[in-house]
């Protein structure tokens, strides 16, 4: 009786260790980015309007903007809570998922043929260099633009040109320049652009 009750201890104090060590393991690249489908959509390529899409973006881009929420640099509803309980290490993985995906223009925006035809030309003075491609571009760390939802496109450039949310050094003078000489008719108007590329 004691053998079977000594043996069965070592057996529990084995299964505990065990099961610590696989639960101290950080979750696969997959399993993690799974868990953003609910609102980023499957394999990142999200059905929200308000929600980005985040597959083929530069895991770098994803990176940063995922520090930003944790540190409040950027603004956000849920997104800076959910940031924060991510590890350096899971973000990355996250990220390198993320990035792999091919992303899928979202469907079905409607837009203004006239104001796209300006927004191209305002793209082109103001953001081409860093969203390269059109706005289709992903490398240089720059989140891609063309084709992804609109309204998420006006929310985070609002945040941006009031200052809620970080904006790299060269976008902010970019934006300036640009909000001076079109106004929120000019933002409109890249915007148009955007949705006008798929």
């Amino acid at each position: 009786m004691k053998k079977r009750t000594a043996l069965s201890a070592v057996l529990v104090a084995g299964g505990l260790a065990l099961g610590n060590s696989a639960l101290a393991e950080t979750p696969s690249a997959s399993m993690l980015a799974y868990t953003c489908a609910g609102c980023h959509g499957t394999n990142g390529n999200s059905n929200g309007p308000a929600t980005p899409s985040l597959a083929g973006a530069s895991k770098d881009y994803i990176i940063d903007v995922m520090e930003y929420y944790k540190t409040g640099e950027r603004a956000s509803t849920i997104m800076g809570r959910i940031a924060k309980g991510y590890s350096k290490e899971e973000i990355e993985r996250i990220a390198d998922f993320f990035s792999k995906q091919k992303f899928v223009p979202a469907k079905g925006q409607k837009f203004d043929p006239k104001l796209a035809k300006k927004g191209a030309k305002l793209h082109d003075k103001y953001c081409e260099k860093c969203h390269a491609d059109g706005g289709t571009s992903s490398e240089d760390d720059a989140g891609i633009l063309a084709g992804q939802w609109t309204p998420y496109l006006r929310y985070t450039l609002a945040d941006m040109m009031a200052g809620k949310s970080h904006v790299p050094k060269k976008m902010k003078k970019k934006l300036k320049k640009l909000h001076k000489k079109a106004g929120d008719a000019g933002i409109d108007q890249l915007i148009n652009y955007y949705a006008s590329r798929k």
